[in-house]
């Protein structure tokens, strides 16, 4: 019966859900000297609205190791593409609709922020669920579409401004929601297996008590602070720190990090069988480190960028690895292993940058001495994956 199933169509549902993470992640940033200009919105004020989105993002996290266990995974993963459209179309018209734009903007981000959270749980276990060989591989290609994602978005949003002009950011919001409301359809139609069977699944509680899992959180907090701290801080910083133009800072920081991230997760989903996966993250380890300490140390402009573009190809494996790994130890975590891995890393991905802020704002807006500190985050991942490597071997 499974065999009749084709399951290239969960995968490339998959494929676009990631992608909608992308777009929900990356193209409100650009947006924002827009609303400040448009809405007079104060920069304080924008400076919340990626806050409320992971926090959201947080939350949900922990409500859906419930909640996909109650009601299944295809109506949680349906929902997440349906919030998500609704918050980028409610995007383009809320704002101006209501009396307090910031009020519009805000339930906006909140709506999709609740689609992004959804998408980081379910998408890794639906997946893992799937009856694919190499699923390391897989799951390495799987997270790559984010990346893809994310240079589409930030590509295609410039060449549409370019022609159109900021005045048509609505036109393009509503282009961009068109994505996940094509693959809410995918979603509806596509194969989907549960992960364990019922009662079969380990509950928070004993997941909390393996001190092999509480060793995989830790490696995905710093999963999650080695690849956004370098996200949220690499345009800035090539910027102002590096000396470069806005254009070369928004297109050569972000757009090239996350290019090297992507190809980072296509090599390995193409290799995987033949690595040995906790080597090559202790080797990408290594690297980021490395280009933490080119970006903040170097003296040289382009030797500082190549640290920043450089970094997104130390991180690429860092994320999708952890869960491979944590997929193979504990093969009974069901969703609540999932959900506190997507968890970890989102936590990760909150400190870490605003560990990198406050450190830069007391060293007097030293962007630089901010990145050294972060270096603690691939430097811990070491030590992590060297233990985990000696644990394997002692079980052997």
């Amino acid at each position: 019966m499974t065999k009749t199933k084709n399951y290239k169509k969960t995968l490339i549902a998959c494929y676009l859900g990631f992608i909608t993470q992308a777009i929900t992640a990356n193209f409100t940033p650009l947006l924002f000297l827009t609303f400040k200009d448009t809405y007079s919105i104060s920069l304080e004020m924008i400076a919340l609205i990626p806050l409320v989105f992971y926090l959201t993002q947080l939350l949900v996290d922990l409500v859906a190791v419930k909640l996909a266990d109650v009601i299944g995974y295809r109506v949680c993963v349906v929902a997440s593409q349906v919030v998500s459209a609704l918050g980028l179309v409610l995007m383009a018209f809320l704002p101006s609709w209501l009396p307090n734009p910031f009020v519009g903007i805000i339930i906006s981000v909140v709506l999709y922020a609740i689609g992004s959270g959804l998408v980081e749980v379910l998408l890794s276990p639906i997946v893992e669920a799937c009856p694919f060989e190499n699923k390391a591989g897989v799951m390495s290609l799987l997270h790559s579409f984010y990346c893809w994602g994310a240079v589409g978005v930030i590509l295609g949003s410039t060449v549409f401004f370019a022609i159109f002009g900021m005045a048509s950011w609505q036109v393009l919001t509503l282009i961009w929601a068109l994505v996940p409301l094509v693959n809410t359809v995918n979603f509806l139609l596509c194969p989907i297996e549960c992960l364990v069977e019922d009662g079969e699944g380990m509950r928070a509680g004993e997941l909390l008590r393996l001190p092999l899992f509480l060793l995989m959180i830790v490696l995905m907090v710093c999963a999650g602070a080695s690849e956004a701290t370098m996200t949220q801080w690499t345009s800035a910083f090539t910027e102002s720190a590096l000396g470069v133009s806005k254009t070369i800072g928004d297109l050569a920081g972000p757009c090239m990090f996350a290019t090297f991230m992507g190809l980072t997760r296509v090599f390995y989903g193409k290799k995987s069988e033949k690595l040995d996966l906790s080597k090559v993250m202790l080797l990408c380890g290594a690297l980021c480190v490395g280009c933490y300490l080119l970006a903040a140390l170097s003296p040289n402009a382009i030797l500082g960028l190549i640290g920043c573009a450089l970094c997104g190809l130390a991180v690429g494996i860092m994320w999708p690895g952890t869960i491979s790994i944590s997929a193979q130890k504990c093969p009974r975590g069901g969703t609540a292993m999932f959900a506190f891995l997507a968890l970890a890393g989102d936590l990760g991905a909150a400190i870490g940058p605003a560990m990198v802020g406050g450190i830069a704002d007391a060293a007097g807006g030293n962007l630089k001495m901010g990145l050294l500190f972060a270096t603690a985050f691939p430097a811990l991942m070491i030590v992590g994956l060297i233990i985990l490597i000696k644990k394997v071997r002692r079980s052997l």
